[in-house]
């Protein structure tokens, strides 16, 4: 095109529009049949271009859709192989689980049958297998607790992280929660520990939000930095003195309260910050390295 109507001015001095452009080529970034963008060329000299300028601007968008095509296969590979490490990270844990259960168990019976066996001529060894046992159950339980925390939560099985808890932000209408995640839309393959761990805080957030902070909105951030992921929950509740929150949540509670999430954080070796007061709202912000 010899003629373009961005440009039909340009050759007027006066016209301000034209940035001081005399003529430019637009040339097509192709990745195979796809089409990926436009590669445009311009300059304050006015003259046509040369069929062998032409053609060098073309080899130029062909080496660039090539190495965008190459980025985007190698950022699906990525993607790719951190899914498979996150299954086999997922199928180790839990055959981990499963042995430690089982030993665990084995010698638990076996201390209970000596104990059975002894009851009526030995009941000193009887005693002491019983106390052994019992020290062995708790043990294990403890060893399968924090198995079960690294194991990813089932929202997580074929999803990223933003993807599940953008879908946990719209499981209820109300409050609204507001979620957002950075950088988009290449967000970091993360260990299977730290995106469950970061789900079940999210998750535990939310849930008391709902409870018990009576607001009506809910603002809930995730943030990738080079070292750091940082994940933030503000709500405009009631709000409450986090000195004075009493220290009975555990796992016989059938859910982790705010002592829980401080136990999450703590296993994944990162710091979380709780603030509030009464009528203000509170913020929770949880940073895990990784």
């Amino acid at each position: 095109m010899l003629r373009c109507s961005r440009l039909k001015n340009a050759e007027r001095d006066s016209d301000p529009s034209a940035l001081g452009l005399r003529f430019h080529s637009s040339v097509p970034i192709y990745a195979g049949p796809t089409l990926l963008g436009v590669m445009n060329v311009a300059s304050e000299d006015w003259r046509e271009l040369r069929p062998d300028e032409l053609q060098l601007l073309h080899i130029i968008s062909d080496q660039i859709g090539l190495a965008l095509q190459r980025a985007r296969l190698s950022a699906e590979h990525t993607r790719a192989a951190a899914r498979l490490a996150t299954t086999e990270e997922r199928n180790r844990l839990a055959r981990e689980i499963h042995d430690t259960m089982a030993q665990g168990l084995a010698a638990i019976a076996l201390q209970l049958e000596t104990a059975d066996a002894l009851i009526q001529t030995r009941p000193e060894r009887t005693h002491e297998a019983i106390q052994r046992a019992l020290s062995l159950t708790r043990q294990n339980l403890e060893e399968a607790r924090l198995s079960v925390m690294d194991l990813r939560a089932a929202p997580l099985q074929e999803h990223t992280l933003p993807e599940a808890l953008a879908t946990l932000a719209t499981v209820e209408p109300f409050p609204v929660v507001q979620y957002s995640y950075t950088p988009m839309p290449q967000f970091p393959a993360l260990p299977a520990r730290i995106e469950a761990g970061l789900y079940r805080i999210a998750q535990e957030a939310l849930t008391n939000v709902r409870k018990h902070a009576n607001a009506r909105h809910i603002e809930m951030r995730l943030i990738a930095e080079e070292q750091w992921i940082s994940l933030r929950i503000q709500d405009d509740g009631d709000g409450f003195e986090p000195d004075n929150v009493p220290q009975h949540n555990g796992p016989n509670t059938g859910h982790f309260g705010l002592t829980g999430m401080g136990e999450r954080v703590r296993i994944l070796g990162g710091s979380i910050c709780i603030l509030s007061e009464p009528g203000t709202g509170t913020c929770i912000e949880v940073s895990i390295p990784y």
